[in-house]
């Protein structure tokens, strides 16, 4: 049994997060709300995300994965305004789900979970850590993607940067201690990473909304924010790219 209302953004907000990556997704359902954990095929980023029940306007369900084929769930959503009411239903009999937007109700096949993989999250141990706006990372990222493909975050106890270099040209945002939510760094921290998989990670989130990121020497960038308006938590992991002697 699963039954959730929400306005569409809820569940835009699950897509936004999680299709960038991956096109399949094992849903974990639970009383207590949702969550899911997934790697992308290439195993360069993985997405951990749990969302409350008190995030939905009703919520009901007892424990229970359903497979979602995302790029599916996005068209169907794609035909909701962001403030429209959406009901989602779990039919165990045909085992699909139900998707009501006002009149409009999409009956949608699911995938077998017994393939899917459950990845196990790491534990790292990442010396760096900074809470800034997104609003001022994307500003970053943006200028970065037309300049090359990776970009370097660094961190040290003054200031958060992020540069890019391209064959002739650079980009290079330093924002300074008091310009930041956050910084906490007792060294000096660089990290180079693909500006695709970055960029994916930090468009769900919007304005002045804060995101963490943790960083350390050439080693995986763990980002953390809240979706649902704070009603859920998304943690990505990115593994580095190492730049050639």
């Amino acid at each position: 049994m699963f039954s959730a209302k929400a306005k569409a953004d809820i569940f835009k907000g699950i897509i936004d997060v999680t299709s960038p990556l991956v096109n399949e997704v094992k849903l974990n359902i639970t009383k207590k709300g949702l969550s899911l954990r997934a790697v992308d095929p290439a195993h360069v980023a993985m997405v951990d995300l749990e969302i409350s029940s008190d995030a939905f306007d009703a919520y009901t369900a007892e424990d229970l994965e359903l497979g979602i084929d995302m790029d599916k769930f996005a068209s169907i959503m794609r035909l909701a305004g962001s403030g429209d009411d959406i009901v989602v239903e779990y039919d165990q009999n045909a085992n699909r789900l139900i998707v009501k937007i006002g009149n409009l109700t999409r009956k949608m096949a699911l995938i077998d979970t017994a393939g899917m993989p459950d990845p196990k999250m790491p534990n790292l141990d990442l010396p760096g850590k900074v809470i800034l706006k997104a609003n001022e990372i994307i500003k970053g990222v943006r200028a970065s993607e037309a300049v090359s493909d990776h970009l370097a975050l660094l961190m040290n106890k003054d200031d958060f940067e992020l540069f890019a270099e391209g064959d002739t040209d650079t980009v290079n945002l330093v924002l300074k201690k008091d310009e930041l939510e956050d910084l906490s760094a007792t060294g000096k921290y660089k990290s180079l990473f693909s500006i695709d998989y970055f960029s994916n990670m930090i468009k769900p989130v919007r304005g002045e909304e804060p995101i963490t990121i943790y960083l350390g020497n050439d080693n995986p960038i763990k980002v953390e924010f809240d979706i649902a308006h704070t009603k859920g938590h998304v943690v990505y992991l990115l593994a580095p790219r190492i730049e050639s002697e």
